[in-house]
């Protein structure tokens, strides 16, 4: 039975978080005092421009990352508190870009998220995982197709199914959607959301606003470093504030019930 809370109630717990988190990458500032929660049974969108951080927080929450100031807490505990096999039981990280250098086969690459729980009770359960975990990706049809001769979307959607065979609590997917087509974009999100509603946590960083608007309990709008809004759609994806954090004019529109989000643009001259 789910155990979470109608969207838009504010009193659930944060499972991570991070507080006052600062990192300078080659005397560059990332991440400037950051504070975020990350709570069960939701899904938490990080937003905002190229450079902003979304990528490099995320990492920080991982742990991939140390900040040089603040803290990360996972359960209310330090991060380093938690060993690398603990941590690999309870979060699971979807990276941008996949670098397996060898020529495995997909269902090979599903089973790498079962590693966690090699040796435990939950092992005798790893082909029924894997199985169940591709079908939700949509890579059934791959899996005894090596990975390099995938395009980029299946590349993605394995990874995603290899992420779902972890079995974590709280998934972490940085731009899962960037090469998908529509179907697939909408079909990784769905099932992101099916996981926050089942009480998983869930961070995102998206680039398609409009997407982020569509599958978020709560938008983190991020601009050079610094936490800008945070809050539900309606809340913070607003016109003042996109058109100012990405320097371009933005409309924020109704269509059935969803925000659209859509740059303004000068009309053609063919249409004046």
């Amino acid at each position: 039975m789910s155990t979470r809370s109608p969207r838009g109630d504010t009193a659930r717990d944060a499972v991570l978080s991070g507080h006052g988190i600062s990192l300078s990458l080659n005397g560059t500032t990332i991440l400037n005092d950051v504070d975020i929660e990350v709570r069960a049974g939701e899904v938490l969108s990080l937003v905002g421009p190229n450079g902003a951080g979304k990528s490099t927080l995320l990492a920080v929450l991982a742990g991939d990352h140390a900040p040089e100031r603040g803290e990360v807490r996972l359960y209310d505990q330090p991060l380093s508190a938690h060993s690398a096999r603990a941590l690999a039981r309870e979060r699971g990280m979807l990276l941008q870009k996949q670098n397996l250098a060898f020529g495995f086969r997909v269902h090979e690459v599903v089973e790498m998220g079962r590693a966690p729980w090699h040796r435990t009770d939950r092992a005798a359960y790893d082909e029924t995982v894997v199985e169940a975990s591709m079908k939700r990706a949509d890579v059934t049809h791959l899996r005894d197709r090596h990975f390099p001769t995938l395009s980029g979307g299946e590349q993605a959607r394995t990874a995603f199914a290899r992420l779902l065979a972890q079995e974590t609590s709280i998934l972490m997917l940085d731009e899962p959607t960037a090469a998908l087509d529509i179907h697939h974009q909408e079909q990784v999100l769905e099932v992101a959301r099916e996981a926050a509603d089942s009480g998983s946590a869930v961070v995102v960083v998206l680039h398609d606003l409009s997407l982020a608007a569509a599958h978020s309990d709560r938008v983190c709008v991020l601009a050079q470093g610094q936490v800008r809004a945070t809050g539900t759609p309606r809340e913070v994806l607003t016109p003042e504030l996109l058109s100012d954090v990405y320097r371009h004019p933005v409309q924020v529109l109704e269509h059935e019930g969803h925000l659209v989000v859509v740059p303004q643009r000068r009309r053609r001259k063919e249409e004046l």
